[in-house]
């Protein structure tokens, strides 16, 4: 059967496919476009379009402006929140940005990276090693994610601790506005007081306000030492009084701090069934430690690792931890590693389960987690919930997985009662109900509950300034209304 399309999209898909040519304008096939990671989230796009450069991305833009079309941004389409992912309406189309995949230049000695938004996470760390440099933004889908879609969504990782979250690694950004121009910001300065920082409106926007199609990055000092540990205890708190020593000890060489509990390194032992069992005994909490230096030679490595046992030492004197096991190989540490970085996809092999990822100040992390374990239990027998994440931000990925006995569709059923549980304790806290994944179609909604009206209003605002016709990336982000 043909399918008959309205005069006005044929006229849409005939100008669309003159900027990209014919095999770049894509309306069969879509389902890898319109699915977003999790399974969660399905739309109907009217097409999937592959723009090759920025002046591609702008043609489409007016394109889009002038037929009243939305675009939906999507970079490696690993949003957890359903950001990159249309509607069913069949009137947005995909506008896929991964042949935007330029090195533009590289500066050691400024330390910066100049690139296109559609390239590959692990492709820039890579070529910063190449030049003795770290481009430090590390994550899971690091293999498969693109530096849009981390700019879009502020995306955080492991080593925030040290080196802050991508707003943090950002100097500058060529953006292309709803109307088509583009905005170019590409400086790469530390230093710049002249005006507004326009760069920041569009750093975790969710392509709401613009779509990013280059960025400058800042690159680091490549760390030569390197040393691993994990810990086992029985309390948050003693994670938190951990935290503390070691940073004490180890001040900007302490890189990473995550936090897991045992149910979570359970999941991923049951489905990745190659992990090592770490201690004798089971620990109700266990901590993946990092620490890195940029000293060269046998010398950095040996005292990196003298103060990092000698913390640890302290650490199991005071009882702050009961059980450690540091790695002496690099394959060791990668298998530690393993541990923390699996336990999201091990959460996908178990089924659906109700995420949270929310921050509270590191100070009450504990206090949270003692809070909200006990409603949650409360209100459901037998409930899982799974915690991990970056306690030295406060970031905890907070996931609630279904009771035995319940289904999957009775269990999202509940997604709204449980989050409350959750997420009205994290207010109580002066908390964020979203720290680094975004809001997307997920989240937009619990804007409402727990933002100001008035922080909600400036937000309008501003979206309606840089998007007056609501086509940037339409439903995400904002709470329902007129944007």
């Amino acid at each position: 059967m043909t399918r008959i399309q309205p005069p006005q999209t044929d006229e849409f898909l005939t100008q669309a496919r003159a900027v990209l040519g014919t095999t770049h304008v894509l309306t069969t096939d879509l389902a890898a476009f319109a699915t977003d990671w999790r399974g969660k989230f399905t739309g109907v796009p009217l097409a999937v379009l592959r723009p090759a450069d920025t002046q591609q991305v702008a043609a489409l833009v007016k394109l889009c402006a002038a037929h009243g079309v939305g675009i939906v941004p999507q970079g490696g389409n690993t949003s957890m929140c359903g950001g990159a992912t249309p509607d069913g309406s069949g009137k947005q189309v995909v506008l896929s940005l991964s042949r935007l995949n330029r090195v533009r230049s590289i500066d050691p000695l400024n330390n910066t990276l100049t690139v296109e938004a559609g390239c590959v996470l692990q492709t820039l760390q890579e070529l910063a090693a190449e030049h003795d440099r770290l481009f430090p933004l590390s994550l899971g889908a690091e293999g498969s994610c693109q530096i849009g879609g981390n700019i879009a969504t502020n995306a955080g990782g492991v080593q925030v601790l040290r080196y802050g979250n991508t707003r943090d690694l950002v100097l500058g950004l060529e953006v292309v506005l709803a109307d088509g121009q583009v905005l170019n910001l590409l400086r790469a300065l530390r230093k710049d007081n002249t005006g507004y920082d326009l760069k920041h409106l569009f750093i975790g926007s969710e392509g709401t306000l613009g779509i990013v199609t280059a960025a400058v990055l800042k690159l680091f000092p490549a760390p030569h030492a390197s040393t691993v540990a994990f810990a086992g205890f029985q309390t948050p708190q003693q994670a938190l009084a951990l935290l503390g020593l070691m940073r004490g000890a180890l001040g900007d060489r302490f890189t990473a701090f995550e936090l897991m509990s045992d149910a979570s390194v359970a999941l991923v032992r049951q489905y990745f069934p190659d992990t090592p069992a770490l201690f004798a005994q089971t620990y109700p909490w266990q901590v993946l430690m990092q620490a890195t230096d940029p000293g060269a030679g046998d010398g950095a490595q040996t005292a990196l690792e003298a103060s990092f046992q000698a913390a640890l030492e302290q650490a199991l004197e005071q009882g702050v931890i009961e059980d450690v096991l540091i790695a002496t190989s690099v394959a060791q540490a990668e298998q530690l590693w393993a541990v923390r970085e699996n336990i999201s996809e091990a959460q996908q092999h178990d089924g659906h389960n109700i995420k949270h990822d929310m921050a509270v100040p590191v100070s009450s992390v504990a206090a949270f987690i003692d809070e909200v374990q006990p409603l949650l239990h409360g209100a459901y027998a037998g409930v899982r919930p799974i915690i991990y994440g970056h306690l030295g931000d406060g970031n905890l990925h907070f996931n609630v997985s279904r009771p035995p006995g319940w289904s999957t569709p009775d269990w999202q059923a509940e997604s709204d009662r449980v989050n409350a549980l959750v997420l009205d304790v994290v207010a109580r806290y002066q908390g964020s109900f979203s720290a680094e994944h975004g809001l997307g179609q997920l989240k937009n909604h619990e804007m409402a509950l727990y933002k100001t009206p008035l922080e909600i209003d400036v937000m309008r605002r501003v979206k309606a300034a840089l998007d007056p016709q609501g086509l940037m990336n339409p439903g995400k982000f904002l709470p329902n209304g007129p944007f």
